[in-house]
């Protein structure tokens, strides 16, 4: 298998390992057969192990409105930038309904679902947090 040089005490020993299983190895000394057991050195890692508890899954139930309306809400903190659309205009899915500044971006706020805009919440300039009610579509 392999071959090894040692030189212990000034003696020069040519050695062969044979064969290795488990712990044990038989090795070639010189012409001379040892079976040798070997011990395993317990390691430690120097780095710590992460453990982490498995987040709890629970079930959040949104309830609409019981009026039918449905709520825009802001998709991120930030500063409105423009209004599209005004009370009483009809929208489209996916229509932008206002322009929001965020993160030194433009993002378009689109409508969630076909309508008529009932009440508009916010007006241009108003700094908004991630969640609150920016337009309600009827």
């Amino acid at each position: 298998m392999k071959k090894f040089k040692f030189t212990i005490r000034g003696n020069e020993y040519e050695v062969h390992i044979n064969s290795f299983e488990d712990n044990i190895a038989e090795v070639d000394v010189n012409g001379s057969i040892y079976q040798v057991e070997l011990e395993e050195e317990v390691k430690t890692t120097k780095t710590p192990k992460l453990v982490r508890s498995r987040p709890v899954q629970t079930k959040e139930v949104k309830q609409k409105p019981a009026t039918g309306f449905s709520k825009v809400e802001a998709p991120l903190p930030g500063t409105i930038m423009k209004i599209t659309v005004k009370e009483g205009d009809e929208v489209k899915k996916g229509q932008t309904i206002m322009i929001m500044e965020a993160m030194k971006m433009e993002n378009n706020v689109l409508a969630e679902k076909d309508g008529r805009i009932n009440k508009v919440r916010v007006s241009e300039g108003d700094a908004v947090l991630q969640g609150d009610i920016l337009v309600e579509i009827e």
